[in-house]
């Protein structure tokens, strides 16, 4: 009866065993879903949705209609070898209960012709600014702490430069939608990589870490942009881009040379944006727990490490910060950027922007959203 016991004790030890194995394991696997770096971009909250094209014509596209598709505003369109940018929905032509009917703004590379496949996404350039946008630019390097980080960096007067941060799934193109604005109004911009994007130094175990580690990029930035003659910079950060500009801007030993933040969609509650990303990259609500024990266990990670309040600069008066954001992300909760502004009254604008996925927020109103940003941006110039 011992010797049964005993095999019982120690079949039970051995499938625990496998089974916290196991956990580990799918907990991993589900950060490294959410979270890992990947060479093909894939805009948060978009979900990689296929878009099938059904009809074109002067001036004008027919796509599967979506909750995305139906979007107000202007976005590219994607497709294997192929760019376009489409504009606002054409209510007077009704595509059926399927299909909507958008505007066609231009076909910038390859062909869009019906049976076509795409990816509806916030980057509506490709290329680098004078490809894209004919504004001239160098290609630069700033040293980080983990290897030398590639930008553009685009020349202007003025003595305060701006820092233009990407996002999650994003490139250093998706910036470009407002370079035209900013180059515009004769700022100089920095547009770094950061670790895992290409050509820049891959991150620990792979994984992105919602701007706890990668803020420090941004201000291997911020010394570069001071070391080449900026007096003072606007660090402008969308999604996970915001959390490194509000990092940065608290933590960085030059802090006191950030003369105001720019947050579009930011990410303030890493815990809900990592659920959030990890939902969408297909992980079972089941191993959700797992994720995040995994997160904070094997990858050091802390999902409930919040940024810091709200920075202070030269004298401790609070760095102005001008908030995009809107109760249709999916992916950073706005409830977040709202908290941050009932704090911060003396500091904080929010401009709320609604029908507007995560990091679209310009891409919902270009003309609205520049309006706010150039009352926000003009005492800083």
């Amino acid at each position: 009866m011992r010797r049964h016991t005993t095999a019982a004790v120690a079949a039970t030890t051995l499938l625990g065993a496998g089974a916290a194995v196991a956990t580990v394991a799918a907990g991993r696997w589900a950060v490294g879903a959410a979270l890992g770096a990947s060479q093909r971009p894939r805009p948060a909250g978009f979900g990689g949705e296929r878009l099938a094209v059904h009809a074109t014509g002067p001036g004008r596209v027919t796509l599967s209609r979506t909750v995305h598709s139906e979007r107000p505003g202007v976005y590219g369109l994607t497709a294997r070898g192929g760019h376009a940018v489409v504009g606002p929905v054409l209510d007077d032509l009704f595509g059926g209960p399927d299909t909507v009917v958008r505007k066609l703004e231009r076909v910038t590379r390859g062909d869009l012709a019906p049976g076509d496949t795409v990816e509806l996404t916030p980057q509506v350039h490709t290329g680098d600014p004078r490809t894209a946008l004919g504004i001239p630019f160098t290609d630069v390097s700033v040293p980080g702490d983990t290897g030398p980080l590639p930008a553009w960096f685009v020349p202007g007067p003025r003595s305060t430069w701006v820092i233009a941060l990407h996002g999650l799934g994003a490139t250093r193109e998706h910036p470009l939608n407002l370079l035209p604005f900013l180059h515009a109004h004769h700022f100089p911009v920095l547009v770094p990589a950061y670790r895992g994007d290409p050509g820049a130094p891959r991150p620990r175990d792979r994984v992105n870490r919602l701007g706890a580690d990668e803020w420090r990029d941004a201000d291997a930035a911020v010394r570069y942009a001071i070391r080449y003659g900026a007096e003072r910079v606007v660090l402008y950060g969308w999604s996970a881009g915001g959390a490194m500009a509000l990092r940065a801007a608290v933590q960085s030993p030059l802090r006191g040379r950030v003369a105001g933040l720019v947050l579009d969609s930011p990410v303030l509650d890493p815990a809900a944006t990592f659920r959030a990303l990890a939902t969408e990259h297909g992980v079972p609500g089941p191993l959700l727990p797992f994720a995040l024990g995994a997160a904070s266990g094997g990858f050091g990670l802390d999902p409930g490490d919040r940024p810091p309040d709200h920075p202070t600069g030269h004298g401790g008066a609070p760095v102005p910060v001008m908030v995009f954001h809107g109760p249709d992300d999916t992916v950073a909760p706005w409830a977040a950027s709202r908290e941050l502004a009932a704090e911060h009254p003396e500091a904080v604008t929010l401009h709320t922007v609604p029908h507007a996925e995560h990091a679209a927020m310009w891409n919902a109103d270009p003309a609205a959203y520049e309006e706010r940003l150039r009352r926000f941006l003009t005492p800083l110039m």
